[in-house]
């Protein structure tokens, strides 16, 4: 019996003593744990401030100047993007799609890019002949045997570098009274046999729409793909334009749209939309968002090439011609050291920088857009009331940069 009750006390001492020694040992563990947690909490409110940019201070205060103007203007409707090193470090949109309206302008709403669209077909352009599958050099005959101008020496030398660096030779702006009276392109093509011809093609600078759209009948003959398609394939699908189009049906169905405005007795007034220049639309037929452009600048300025091969961007940034562009076209620039015309897009030499820029207009919208790949920078504009906050945008970015 008292080795039972002695064996019996063991068996009651042994629990206990497990007891204390999980009891302690949990303790232990769950201090370590609080202590653990007390130090991650120490680290998680740990803040680094984060000191600002020169571009973030630069496009705070371009910013203000964008609102003043926009306010003193009565702009309806616009938006701007600026990147840098293939990163959009701006975008703002103002206003509304349609006077006494109250839908407003956001990043996916589509504006007309006008002759803006210049610059995204000899982008186009540079990608199809770096696939080989379009040589900038060939000539217009090779592909429209029956294609003919006033003159057979012009009409054998006329190349695609030709038509879109504006160096066909033909007068400026060879039936563009067609283009607005909605005349048929092939109609159009077929009268250029009656243009007269200042110089042989590649000697002369004289801007065309006409010519210039020359350029989606030979892509289609190549490729037996439409201009749209080949867009879309090769260059709003890459770079994720994911609201750009072509021609009047695709902007006119889009419910997230801006509206044409114009001045009327001193105030802006809604337009009805017209197709003027979508029977040209390499030239002046592509619709585009402000966020589509802001992944456009992206593309073409940034430094690793990801999106753009190098060679494409230097083929369309190339000097073709000299341009001798009127003072009034760049009235609110600075001086301007050179005037050029590459392949879609002008070539300005400004504060010992080569800008790659466009403008465009059409009856109801205002497009503009920048690129200074020296520095890595782009600026793109787009707006449904065109007025001078249009002229400005561009220099007042170029000059606030450059002058720093």
């Amino acid at each position: 019996m008292k080795r039972f009750l002695q064996s019996k006390q063991v068996l009651i001492i042994i629990p206990i003593a497990l007891i204390l020694f999980i009891y302690f040992n949990q303790g232990n563990s769950l201090a370590s744990d609080s202590a653990n947690k007390e130090e991650y909490k120490e680290e998680e409110v740990v803040m680094v401030e984060k000191v600002p940019t020169r571009m973030d201070t630069m496009v705070h205060q371009y910013d203000s100047i964008l609102t003043a103007l926009h306010h003193d203007e009565s702009t309806v409707g616009a938006a701007v993007v600026v990147t840098c090193d293939g990163e959009i470090v701006y975008l703002k949109c103002y206003g509304i799609k349609e006077a006494e309206g109250y839908d407003s302008i956001d990043k996916n709403t589509v504006f007309r890019l006008a002759s803006v669209s210049k610059p995204v077909t000899g982008v186009l352009a540079g990608i199809l002949a770096n696939e080989q599958l379009i040589n900038l050099d060939d000539r217009i005959i090779e592909f429209l045997p029956d294609f003919a101008l006033k003159d057979s020496l012009s009409t054998g030398a006329l190349s695609i570098r030709n038509i879109l660096s504006h160096t066909s030779g033909l007068v400026p702006h060879a039936y563009d009274n067609l283009v607005e009276a909605d005349v048929p392109f092939h109609v159009i093509m077929d009268s250029l046999r009656r243009v007269n011809i200042s110089a042989l093609p590649g000697i002369l600078y004289g801007y065309q729409n006409v010519v210039f759209s020359l350029y989606d009948t030979i892509a289609a003959i190549k490729t037996g793909m439409t201009f749209e398609e080949l867009l879309r394939e090769k260059v709003f699908v890459p770079l994720k334009m994911d609201n750009a189009s072509s021609g009047f049906t695709s902007f006119a169905e889009n419910q997230n749209k801006a509206m044409p405005h114009g001045r009327i007795n001193g105030s802006y007034r809604v337009l009805p939309l017209n197709d003027r220049y979508y029977n040209t639309n390499p030239a002046a037929g592509i619709n585009a968002s402000i966020s589509d452009m802001g992944q456009f600048l992206t593309a073409l300025t940034n430094h690793d090439h990801l999106l753009l091969p190098a060679n494409v961007v230097d083929t369309v940034f190339t000097p073709q011609v000299v341009s001798p562009l009127r003072r009034i076209y760049l009235r609110r620039w600075g001086p301007v050291e050179s005037k050029y015309y590459g392949l879609g897009w002008r070539i300005i030499g400004y504060k010992g920088r080569q800008i790659a820029y466009h403008g465009g207009y059409v009856r109801g919208y205002r497009a503009e857009i920048a690129v200074c790949r020296e520095d890595g920078i782009g600026i793109a504009y787009l707006t449904n009331s065109p007025g001078k906050v249009g002229s400005e945008v561009v220099p007042i970015f170029l000059d606030m940069y450059m002058d720093e």
